[in-house]
């Protein structure tokens, strides 16, 4: 059983009702639902949101029917892990035990379908705790990333002995892509965050994990998608 998930908030400050805004003919939401709801390997979907018209909206789509997510779970400090928590277990009140708890981030609608197929057949061949969507970093700690000492001065932000003096010398490093998820729900339940689990990167290329946070990234995402169109 994968029960797929998709926690849409309705407060934003960066880009106002972002989730349910329209992009390219449809409300946001449902560029990473419809992936979802029509995905072979997903048995079940269920929207955490405490917007009653993305609740209502989800569920004439066909979604789990698992009431508003609770007010402390719907503040602007309201964490991820939270919020998976209680999905999953609203969610297996209604369908039983999960396998997989898969999670898009409807911010970030540019993955494609095979991406959500790789990541699931990564978790299973793997079995970890965690697989998250990550992209090469553009900015490297070893090498270009700086930061200011107490004289206000720059210093590499992860200095090795010698220095590194071209990116290719720079360990690789990964940039944290908020767009797919896949959990092994015994970790969810018991862990307390990301991070405390082994975690593995599934990776995905740039152009496919950019997220909406402001109104540029709303309008970046949309000549993109503008661009993939036939």
């Amino acid at each position: 059983m994968i029960l797929g998930h998709i926690g849409a908030r309705k407060g934003s400050k960066g880009v106002p009702r972002k989730n349910f805004r329209m992009m390219q003919g449809k409300p946001l939401i449902d560029w990473s639902l419809d992936q979802l709801l029509e995905h072979p390997m997903v048995d079940a979907v269920v929207v955490s949101t405490d917007d009653e018209e993305i609740h209502d909206h989800a569920i004439t789509k066909g979604c789990l029917k698992i009431g508003l997510r609770p007010a402390h779970l719907a503040t602007d400090t309201a964490g991820k892990w939270g919020v998976w928590q209680h999905a999953l277990e609203a969610s297996e009140r209604l369908i039983g035990p999960v396998e997989a708890f898969l999670d898009l981030d409807c911010t970030s609608p540019l993955r494609l379908p095979e991406d959500i197929t790789a990541a699931l057949e990564l978790f299973r061949a793997e079995r970890p705790d965690m697989v998250m969507s990550c992209c090469e970093a553009r900015k490297n700690p070893y090498f270009n990333l700086v930061e200011p000492d107490a004289t206000g001065a720059l210093h590499v932000s992860k200095p090795l002995p010698g220095g590194v003096v071209a990116r290719q010398q720079a360990p690789v490093v990964y940039e944290h892509a908020a767009s797919t998820y896949v959990v092994d729900p015994a970790y969810l339940k018991r862990s307390k965050g990301l991070w405390e689990g082994r975690v593995i990167p599934y990776l995905m290329p740039p152009e496919r994990c950019v997220d909406i946070d402001t109104p540029f990234d709303f309008r970046l995402v949309e000549f993109l998608m503008q661009e993939a169109m036939p």
